[in-house]
């Protein structure tokens, strides 16, 4: 998952850098508002934690505009602005999620992977194929951890074609 942090307080976006890559994903830190847009629109990044009072160009203003993009990047919002109608207009510009600073680190990393499962960025399975002279003599494909049995049928035309392949087959 690639996460932008746009921060205008150097030490707090370090620290948030620094835990979201201990969680696995990668990071950037931009501390002012048209960086933050500039790097939005050119790299694809999965979620913009984004501080509504940034230097340059406000975070209301680089919201709105990510909103108003062709995006699939989602927007939290991580802000001092922590009053009920500060949580609307943010939603209102186009956030995707709001955190009112002080904030706890669980609900933040949280709130990331759900931002990320709701765009379908969730970790992909990994799949693997078990081939001949494995543990098993049924073949199957492994998704996840969980196995999932192929037809016979398919299985002997993938046999036969490596078969031929080799110089073994008719």
């Amino acid at each position: 998952m690639r996460i932008l942090v746009a921060e205008d307080e150097r030490r707090l976006a370090g620290a948030i850098a620094r835990g979201l890559r201990r969680e696995g994903m990668a990071v950037d830190i931009t501390h002012d508002g048209a960086s933050a847009l500039f790097k939005a629109r050119v790299v694809p990044y999965d979620v913009v934690v984004l501080d509504r009072d940034l230097p340059e160009m406000h975070g209301d203003e680089v919201c709105r505009r990510l909103s108003d993009s062709e995006r699939e990047t989602k927007v939290l919002m991580l802000t001092a602005a922590d009053g009920i109608d500060d949580v609307v207009d943010g939603l209102t510009l186009g956030a995707d999620d709001y955190l009112p600073k002080p904030f706890q680190w669980k609900e933040l990393v949280a709130r990331i992977r759900a931002l990320a499962r709701r765009a379908g960025l969730a970790r992909p399975a990994r799949v693997t194929v078990r081939r001949a002279g494995s543990s098993s003599t049924s073949p199957a494909v492994i998704t996840g951890g969980r196995g999932a049995p192929l037809r016979r049928a398919r299985a002997r035309v993938r046999a036969t074609s490596s078969a031929k392949r080799n110089g073994f087959g008719r």
